[in-house]
């Protein structure tokens, strides 16, 4: 007894309190060989005694927790104490111990199964309604894929477009949807839509690549890549008192965006595989594709010469994938000789657009410059959609010749406003080798566009919703572009005394306290090594 005594006296409280839990006085103590109440059936006695062997026999904690489960569950439903079964508080102690010294982590049965079992349960209960609905409300490229290839064979066929044709990239270009007439062959929609597109295409570009359309699911008459692609009526209707097109007021030399001290944007080119109807730079797409002189590109490096705050340069357009090898490699070697550049990166949507693109000759240049100075890649994917087993490929090449896939996704009404799309996107391109970076709130300075715009305490809500729920890499951060990037995150932080601060979980709205540094501690200077020479 004095040894039992030891023993119950180095468990935990959690695991006092289950036993106290279990053994709670009931006056229900009959034992299997008196005679059993209604419930107490034979079938009953002999699975407590399987478990109960096995769990003094084998050097497993699994069937421990199943037998401390099991009395736990008979007790609360039947009221029926493990003494009824033979069963004393010394043994479980005893079994307790055991599963303790089992564990590697000396983690008690009941820290295990009334702690952590009970809140895996409660997290899983928090995600189960999203697992329902992902792949009805928000289905991937990937498990589309049969329909897509449907989709394929149907476009090839209208647009009479071959085989070879179809799996290359200037195949893709040559036979890209940019007229009503070739819409109207490709997609079914009403007349007045068809109407509508026209009305836009006379002052704005309409482009997509059949591939591209052939992600559209024509059943969705809100379809999240349609409405990406196909411009509608509100592009004119939409337009009162013009903003000055962005970068109007930031353009500090030939071809740079400059909003902050060490980072800044070429805008290389002008051309896309496809053009969005959300586009930041719809002022600057034009009328005709253009890759500039070499002067252009010459006076944008020569600022970066001459500005040795710089260290971090973004070349986009348009997109950066739309421009040729050779001119992707002589801006990415020209940056590489700058001595304060330490970091490139390239804006794309080539791989969700026109995945062939991403030729061997492409990476090897992209491999060549990252082994010099790392280079990450920047693209936007909206929708989980527009993954699929051909864009995941080209994402994970890629990823095997740059530092670095992100993900800038844009928060757009129908497309991606709700929790369960956002969820589904950052989980689907998470798996995709690519990493949710940002969130940008929809311009306010295009009102051609302002019909697809989200309130920012929408977006608020769904990112905040991703913590304690998925992967925290796959959290982006939301931000609204105003002279800047701004961080929309709401704080979490409720208050502060000086020596612990109230947080609030975003997930459950549970506020929980947590102890703060000593300030103190924190305003003395003489730590860690410097102690040693003061």
């Amino acid at each position: 007894m004095d040894e039992i005594k030891i023993i119950e006296n180095r468990i935990d409280y959690f695991t006092r309190e289950l036993l106290d839990e279990i053994f709670k006085p009931t006056g229900n103590t009959t034992s299997i060989s008196g005679n059993p109440s209604p419930t107490f059936t034979k079938d009953l006695a002999e699975e407590i005694d399987s478990l109960l062997i096995k769990s003094k026999n084998l050097e497993l904690t699994d069937p421990i927790i199943s037998l401390f489960a099991r009395l736990k569950g008979i007790r609360k439903e039947m009221g029926i104490s493990p003494e009824a079964f033979g069963i004393t508080r010394q043994t479980l102690i005893i079994l307790a111990q055991k599963h303790q010294e089992l564990d590697e982590h000396e983690v008690t049965v009941g820290g295990r199964l009334n702690q952590a079992l009970q809140i895996v349960e409660q997290a899983n209960g928090r995600v189960q309604n999203y697992m329902n609905a992902k792949d009805v409300e928000a289905p991937s490229g990937i498990e589309l894929w049969d329909k897509i290839q449907e989709n394929i064979e149907r476009i090839k066929s209208a647009l009479n477009i071959d085989e070879k044709e179809w799996n290359s990239y200037s195949g893709q270009l040559k036979n890209c949807i940019d007229s009503i007439n070739k819409l109207s062959k490709v997609i079914k929609v009403p007349a007045n839509v068809i109407e509508d597109v026209g009305r836009v295409t006379k002052n704005y570009r309409m482009r997509l690549t059949p591939y591209y359309a052939s992600l559209i699911q024509p059943d969705n008459i809100n379809d999240p890549v349609l409405i990406q692609s196909v411009p509608t009526g509100e592009m004119v209707d939409n337009v009162g008192i013009e903003i000055p097109p962005v970068a109007a007021d930031h353009s500090p030399a030939r071809l740079i965006d400059q909003f902050y001290p060490r980072v800044l944007t070429i805008k290389a080119t002008n051309m896309c595989a496809m053009y969005c109807t959300h586009c930041l730079r719809i002022a600057h797409i034009g009328k005709k594709d253009r890759i500039y002189s070499d002067n252009a590109y010459e006076e944008a490096l020569n600022y970066i010469r001459g500005n040795k705050l710089i260290r971090d340069v973004l070349i986009t357009g348009g997109d950066a994938f739309v421009l040729p090898n050779k001119i992707i490699k002589k801006i990415l070697n020209a940056l590489d000789d700058i001595d304060h550049i330490r970091m490139k990166r390239l804006g794309t949507r080539i791989p969700v657009t026109a995945p062939w693109r991403i030729d061997q000759e492409l990476l090897e240049v992209l491999e060549e410059s990252n082994d010099k100075k790392p280079l990450r890649v920047v693209t936007q994917i909206n929708t989980a959609q527009e993954i699929t087993p051909l864009s995941r490929e080209a994402f994970r090449r890629i990823s095997k010749s740059v530092s670095a896939v992100l993900n800038q996704a844009v928060l757009l009404k129908g497309i991606n406003d709700t929790k369960i799309k956002m969820w589904k996107l950052c989980e689907t391109i998470h798996e995709s080798y690519v990493r949710p970076y940002y969130i940008f709130n929809c311009s306010y300075r295009n009102p051609q566009f302002s019909h697809l715009r989200v309130p920012v305490e929408t977006g608020r809500d769904i990112v905040e919703s991703m913590y304690g729920n998925i992967s925290g890499d796959a959290i982006p951060r939301f931000i609204a572009t105003a002279g800047g990037k701004i961080p929309l995150h709401r704080s979490n932080v409720v208050s502060t005394n000086g020596s612990s601060a109230i947080l609030k979980k975003p997930w459950s709205n549970e506020e929980v306290k947590y102890p703060d540094a000593d300030s103190e501690i924190y305003a003395d200077q003489n730590f860690s090594f410097a102690k040693y020479i003061s």
